[in-house]
């Protein structure tokens, strides 16, 4: 374990050291945050374990700590990459149906090009009245 390690997963690694070395105080354990040799030392004069047993311990909460790191990073990556997948199946979705729609009115205006220029013409007042109504007010 390094000094990198421990500083970057302290909360964990503390409240692990609580639990197995209930004797050891809040205070003494944040004087020696980020720093394994204090961390070690302390817990040596206060439980007279061996140095070899600690650091093997605190090696493995720390091998824990970053396995759930690494779980949980790619739940993430997975959950990222699922998300992605669904918006862009939408999107494609989307645009086949906006396509299609293009299609219709085009087909409509080519079959139809008087009743679609009125109809136009007729949104267009109805559009123009609104929004000369709206600005009123």
């Amino acid at each position: 374990m390094n000094q990198q390690t421990l500083k970057g997963q302290w909360r964990e690694i503390k409240g692990k050291v609580r639990e197995k070395w209930g004797q050891l105080t809040d205070d003494e354990l944040t004087r020696t945050e980020g720093n394994v040799d204090q961390l070690v030392g302390l817990i040596q004069r206060k439980t007279g374990e061996a140095r070899s047993q600690i650091e093997s311990f605190l090696t493995s909460v720390s091998d824990r700590g970053a396995s759930m790191a690494n779980r949980i990073s790619e739940t993430a990556q997975d959950v990222v990459g699922s998300a992605s997948e669904t918006i862009q199946q939408a999107a494609g979705q989307a645009y086949d149906a906006a396509q299609s729609g293009l299609e219709q009115t085009q087909r409509m205006v080519r079959r139809h090009p008087f009743e679609s220029v009125g109809a136009s013409f007729g949104a267009g007042i109805v559009a123009g009245v609104i929004i000369g109504l709206v600005i009123r007010r």
